[in-house]
């Protein structure tokens, strides 16, 4: 799935067995490429350590000016972590790390930069591999952004994870309803239409004034905002949409009178 900004704006489905990797290349192909026919350009991808092989990063690199990838840990890139020098403290949303970057070639002349974050060991003794730090590494072609920006937003990528929560707790993700994959693939597409079509109603309305939050759920959302009964009457000789409450925004939404 992707998404952009809190729209999802690319969905496949495959095998729940399938690895990660598994034509990921080419899926992201097709959804960026749909992306570009509507003149829409990706500045900045994030996307987890599934993304992390040379085939993905080069489609990815076609496409996209900028990418943010969560690597992979590689032996062979250990050595070098643990000899750097010059760690800078940074308190990130109220944790400690230290962060560093060098440039790498994890694939045959193709070097990228890659950020260090490492975290001191809380409450255990140290790691066989890592000692006394926890290390976690993200793999960049962005030379200019500072150390801490990257990370900053490649953990905003955390905040997208709700948008699965929201799929499966209030779209009906978490139990599909068909026994066929392709079936079950439209189910997806459509109800993340629909949770599009949610989204934008709720950035164009006054939610306060319909009882609602900005995080409200679709559950919530229907009930309050469609559960309203009404009719289309002619009069005048034009269509009237009557709606039969007694909370005025309605009027304003809508641009008519409440019944």
């Amino acid at each position: 799935m992707a998404v952009i900004g809190d729209m999802i704006v690319g969905i496949e489905n495959s095998d729940g067995n399938t690895n990660v990797r598994f034509h990921q290349k080419d899926t992201l192909k097709r959804i960026l490429e749909r992306l570009e026919e509507k003149k829409l350009t990706v500045k900045r991808f994030r996307t987890d350590c599934g993304s992390c092989s040379e085939d993905i990063v080069d489609e990815v690199r076609k496409h996209c000016r900028t990418f943010y990838i969560r690597a992979n840990r590689c032996c062979s890139l250990y050595d070098d972590i643990f000899a750097l020098r010059g760690w800078k403290k940074e308190e990130i949303n109220g944790i400690v790390f230290e962060l560093n970057s060098i440039l790498v070639e994890k694939w045959k002349g193709k070097p990228y930069r890659l950020v260090i974050q490492r975290q001191r060991r809380m409450g255990s003794g140290p790691d066989l591999w890592e000692g006394e730090y926890t290390y976690r590494c993200i793999l960049t072609n962005d030379y200019e952004s500072s150390m801490r920006d990257i990370v900053e937003f490649y953990n905003m990528r955390g905040g997208k994870e709700r948008v699965f929560d929201d799929m499966n707790n209030g779209f009906g993700w978490d139990r599909l309803p068909k026994s066929f994959m392709a079936e079950n693939t439209v189910f997806l597409l459509l109800t993340a239409l629909i949770r599009n079509f949610y989204k934008a109603i709720m950035q164009r309305i006054e939610v306060k004034k319909f009882g609602l939050k900005e995080t409200s759920r679709i559950k919530t959302f229907v009930f309050k905002f469609i559960s309203v009964p009404a009719k289309w009457i002619k009069t005048a000789r034009q269509c009237v949409l009557n709606i039969y409450t007694d909370n005025h925004a309605y009027a304003e939404a809508f641009k008519t009178s409440s019944g």
